[in-house]
């Protein structure tokens, strides 16, 4: 919701929720390299509106979506570079994951069995025994570090161009102090090739964390494709409202295909 004279935006809340986005947008506006929604005023529930409610700074640009970027490789180093300032400000006190954030940067055992259910569902279409191997090795390994903010819903829609680069980070709505794994899918679900491994380079990450960043990537296009079974599109809606390039079918093929290379390429 856009007020005034648009230059404030209000999240409208249907629900309940911690306050993730709120401690994050204050903590962490100022301190990175792209612009993201300034908190403006912080509200409690009260009789009139039961719930937390906030008002942000609006920030103008397009939501980067396909034929839109100039550059996909530069595109994704300015990311990479914005994560990385995001990883390095200082988490504490910050909210863990949970159902506020959707339990995004939290483990990814909160999903298996969501995500089995999926294999089983998909598995005259899938590669079901490959996507049981992503699924498990990224199960096998955990955030041993300190806690990061998170963004929690890294996508093509949350991210804002100008000029076809890269100018904004919008929708902290999942923000929590985890493990960052989850910030990493667009490596599957927006760029090709080329882009995805700038991306990959310029994040301080070892394989463990990049497994698990393939089992969010897996189990988001896993319950979408079982969802829209009987939508008779594959998904497609879907993925074009996430801001993926690729469909659910294809990002779990692309999940598989990278998971079965050798470390380190």
């Amino acid at each position: 919701m856009v007020l005034g004279d648009g230059r404030l935006a209000v999240p409208v809340v249907v629900k309940a929720a911690e306050p993730g986005p709120v401690r994050a947008g204050y903590v962490a506006y100022g301190q990175l390299p792209l612009p993201i929604p300034g908190p403006v005023a912080l509200g409690r529930p009260a009789a009139g509106f039961p719930w937390p409610w906030s008002v942000y700074r609006w920030i103008q640009g397009e939501p980067a979506c396909l034929g839109q970027v100039a550059d996909l490789a530069g595109f994704a180093a300015d990311l990479a570079g914005f994560l990385a300032a995001l990883y390095g400000i200082d988490a504490s006190g910050g909210p863990p994951p949970g159902r506020h954030s959707a339990f995004r940067g939290g483990p990814l055992t909160t999903w298996d069995e969501q995500t089995r259910t999926a294999i089983d569902l998909l598995a005259q279409d899938i590669d079901a025994r490959a996507a049981i191997g992503v699924w498990d090795r990224a199960l096998a390994s955990s955030w041993q570090q300190r806690p990061v903010w998170v963004h929690g819903d890294v996508a093509a829609s949350n991210l804002l161009l100008s000029g076809g680069a890269l100018h904004a980070v919008i929708d902290f709505g999942c923000a929590a102090a985890g493990d960052p794994a989850c910030d990493l899918v667009m490596a599957w679900t927006f760029f090709p090739g080329q882009a995805a491994a700038v991306f990959r380079r310029r994040l301080p990450f070892g394989e463990a964390t990049w497994a698990r960043a393939r089992g969010w990537a897996l189990w988001k296009a896993l319950v979408t494709l079982s969802g829209a079974q009987h939508g008779g599109d594959g998904g497609q809606a879907a993925a074009r409202r996430f801001g993926w390039r690729y469909s659910p079918r294809q990002i779990i093929g692309r999940v598989i295909t990278d998971h079965a290379r050798p470390t380190g390429h």
